[in-house]
């Protein structure tokens, strides 16, 4: 009697690798463009955490200088970075016309611009749309 030898075929082992290849072809850009979107998110929620503190800063008198806005005793307690470009930081202007504005160092551009879209906090206006 002939014994039978067990274990996967080259086809086998090629068949498997090659549906690996393809469901890895699929996921990887997936994931990338998930993640810059949610690394996007997260600096616009900073963004405005930002702005908002400032414009407060301003309404209750004092600057929106780095001192004014961020420490233990103020209202962000550690100053955040951008997720993207954890080196960058955000900087805090403020303009006689447009208000407090609020940039982030680290924006890409593109697709996934790190910018507060224009809204009635931003312009000032009602928000109604017409």
């Amino acid at each position: 009697m002939k014994k039978m030898k067990k274990g996967f075929t080259l086809v086998e082992i090629m068949i498997v690798v090659a549906i690996i290849a393809i469901l890895a072809a699929i996921a990887i850009p997936n994931f990338i463009r998930y993640r810059k979107t949610s690394q996007m998110n997260a600096c616009i929620s900073n963004l405005t955490a930002i702005r908002d503190a400032a414009e407060q800063s301003k309404l209750e008198g004092h600057g929106v200088a780095d001192a004014d806005l961020f420490g233990q005793d103020k209202y962000i307690k550690v100053k955040p970075n951008c997720p993207g470009d954890t080196t960058k930081s955000y900087t805090v202007t403020d303009d006689a016309e447009k208000g407090v504005i609020v940039t982030c160092q680290g924006d890409p551009g593109g697709d996934y611009a790190h910018k507060l879209p224009e809204d009635k906090a931003a312009t000032g206006g009602t928000g109604t749309g017409g």
